[in-house]
């Protein structure tokens, strides 16, 4: 029978929660379609078409499927005689591996549930994104106050090894899964930074609440709002931060994307539209010839030049912005709205669909890349701020913020 299909379209950072799953989460439109009958027979499993592809042979995966049905003998602890169910989850993974791309992925119905609690906000893990950067399973942020952050995790840092398994050649879903685990339980993370020598932390996985949003009003009146993530608690919780931002008076704003790995796309467009007319290209699907670009526009909430305010905007990024934020990010700056300042993003830029393919299970799968609004592609690229600031790790130590400090600076001076 056919199953019901719900399609979300992705340009996950969520990059990967680890206590989730490998995604960075830019976006999730949800749509309806069809899945294909699962039907014994593999050319209409995998083609949902009742044939195979043309010049395609599927002889070979329903042989071997036979095979191991006939003469496979468990002789370890660990062999088991799988289901049929858990062979054809085993032979999309495979064949989603074959890609070769990080950010497509087949989600089993655990890892599934685990990447729907993380872009609601909240899960279980050590509290911190990753992702794939010079082929190195790389910390995209650590979640603040999370157990990761506690233990001394940076944006940027290198994992090594996990519980004493190299992750060299790892994609980020088998980095996860081996990160993931119970609440309570340690893991072993071997973990370098920049270019000193690798240390081995324990941390102890728990239930993690990601914050969401921060807002303060500074006494030299400028008006500081953090944005931690683009989960489904986002956009209205940043519709109340503008609410306050506009009834201080204030005329200064920094909105601080910081260590923000992404979330929904949709969470994206909503905040850019706060300062956007009407029809304002906000970010472009680029497909690559396969199918017409599409477009996310500006809703035209434009509040900013509706109630008059004469606005100052700097938008703070590092190597832990991501996905949903270069779209935020890239669109304020390319308009004309906002002065970037900070460190380069970390460049997460395509697309991903994530399909349901019934039984608790989904596919990611990577469908395009982002543009901002003049064309810059931000996979790999990343955007490169206006004004270069870094903040070290002798910094972080000694709470100072030379980036923030900046950005206060550039808004009171202008220059």
């Amino acid at each position: 029978m056919q199953t019901p299909n719900r399609r979300f379209r992705v340009s996950s950072a969520v990059i990967a929660a680890v206590l989730v799953f490998s995604s960075f989460g830019a976006g999730i439109a949800v749509g309806v379609a069809r899945s294909s009958s699962q039907a014994a027979n593999f050319s209409t499993f995998f083609v949902g078409t009742g044939k195979a592809p043309e010049g395609v042979d599927l002889t070979q995966l329903w042989v071997a499927w036979q095979l191991l049905n006939d003469r496979f003998v468990s002789t370890t602890a660990s062999s088991t005689r799988a289901t049929d169910q858990e062979k054809i989850w085993g032979a999309i993974e495979g064949l989603t591996r074959s890609y070769g791309d990080p950010y497509t992925v087949f989600l089993p119905p655990e890892e599934n549930k685990a990447f729907t609690e993380q872009v609601q906000g909240s899960f279980s893990g050590v509290g911190m994104e990753i992702g794939i950067q010079d082929r190195a399973i790389t910390v995209v942020a650590p979640i603040p106050n999370s157990p990761a952050e506690r233990a001394g995790i940076l944006t940027g840092d290198k994992i090594i090894a996990v519980d004493g398994v190299p992750t060299d050649g790892m994609s980020v879903d088998e980095a996860v899964k081996r990160i993931r685990g119970p609440v309570d339980s340690v893991v072993r993370l071997l973990v370098a930074h920049d270019k000193q020598e690798a240390k081995e932390l324990k941390i102890t996985r728990a239930t993690i609440e990601a914050p969401t949003i921060k807002v303060v009003h500074r006494p030299d009146g400028v008006f500081v709002i953090s944005l931690y993530n683009f989960s489904s608690l986002a956009s209205p919780k940043f519709k109340e931060a503008m609410r306050q931002f506009i009834e201080s008076g204030s005329t200064r704003l920094v909105l601080d994307l910081r260590g923000n790995p992404g979330g929904f796309l949709e969470s994206s467009v909503d905040m850019a539209s706060y300062f956007l007319p009407l029809g304002d290209v906000i970010v472009t699907e680029d497909y690559n010839g396969t199918q017409k670009n599409e477009e996310h526009k500006s809703r035209g909430y434009n509040v900013i030049r509706t109630r008059g305010i004469d606005l100052k905007m700097v938008v703070l990024i590092n190597q832990g912005s991501a996905s949903a934020s270069e779209i935020l990010a890239g669109a304020l700056k390319d308009h004309g709205v906002a002065t970037l300042i900070g460190m380069k993003s970390f460049g997460k830029g395509s697309v991903q669909e994530l399909v349901d393919l019934g039984g608790g299970a989904s596919l990611k799968i990577t469908i395009a890349k982002w543009l901002t609004p003049s064309g810059h592609s931000i996979s790999q690229q990343g955007l490169t701020p206006d004004i270069e600031v870094d903040r070290t790790i002798d910094d972080m130590k000694a709470n100072k913020d030379p980036q923030l400090d900046r950005a206060v600076e550039f808004l009171l001076t202008g220059k």
